[in-house]
């Protein structure tokens, strides 16, 4: 299918900045309407792949990155990016980027560029998708969020249990504002694939926060050439 989605260049604001921790929650509330999703399935998903402590409680972070099992919070939208393409360029391809930490290697294939899977709009529907795709296959969402990391079952129970606990710490949604809509791109994504997961034990960034499950392709559907970095 094809969706119309839209992007940003997020401002130099500080870490912690709520401004930028809600880019998430927005992308995460447009993607649990457009998949039908409850919305605290997301909220708790993005703040276990990407969360950080503070004055705010667990708050999710955009820029986050994990450069083959090392996590990174950064400043800056253009930072993160400046980051994954050095070590794009060094060969690096295990990677996990945005607000619900998809996967270079094993997702680069559904995107038009590196770029692209920073979006969060782009980042949390795909995430949504895949989360709908498992929810509808095991019918819990807790054990939807255990196969979203992992299908070994040790894995997968522990990072429900994560899961779960941070979803029943959640306060109100109260993320303000819109996502700007002046870089209006298109993203494809394909037919869904005949995908499993694959568990990658290193953990994503410090707190706790644990990395999301890798998934690949069974019928090599990922041949298609991967747009680079710039």
């Amino acid at each position: 299918m094809v969706l119309v989605m839209y992007g940003f260049a997020a401002p130099a604001l500080a870490l912690g900045d709520p401004t930028v921790a809600g880019v998430c929650d927005l992308a995460a509330r447009q993607a649990a309407r457009d998949q039908d999703i409850p919305l605290n399935v997301l909220r708790a998903i993005t703040r276990t792949e990407t969360g950080r402590g503070g004055k705010s409680g667990l708050q999710p972070w955009p820029w986050t990155v994990n450069m083959e099992g090392a996590g990174k919070w950064f400043e800056t939208e253009a930072e993160a990016k400046s980051y994954v393409a050095a070590h794009f360029k060094r060969g690096a391809r295990s990677f996990d980027v945005g607000c619900f930490q998809i996967n270079y290697r094993w997702h680069g294939h559904a995107f038009e560029s590196v770029d692209q899977m920073f979006d969060p709009i782009v980042n949390a529907q795909y995430a949504a998708r895949f989360l709908r795709e498992l929810y509808d296959e095991f019918g819990d969402w807790s054990k939807a969020a255990g196969a979203y990391h992992s299908r070994t079952p040790t894995y997968a129970n522990k990072y429900a249990a994560r899961f779960e606990r941070v979803r029943a710490g959640l306060g109100p949604d109260t993320a303000v504002g819109t996502l700007p809509t002046a870089r209006r791109r298109r993203a494809t994504f394909g037919a869904p694939l005949p995908l499993i997961a694959v568990h990658n034990p290193a953990p994503l960034v410090a707190q706790g926060a644990v990395q999301m499950g890798s998934l690949v392709p069974l019928q090599g559907a990922a041949n298609r050439a991967l747009i680079p970095l710039n």
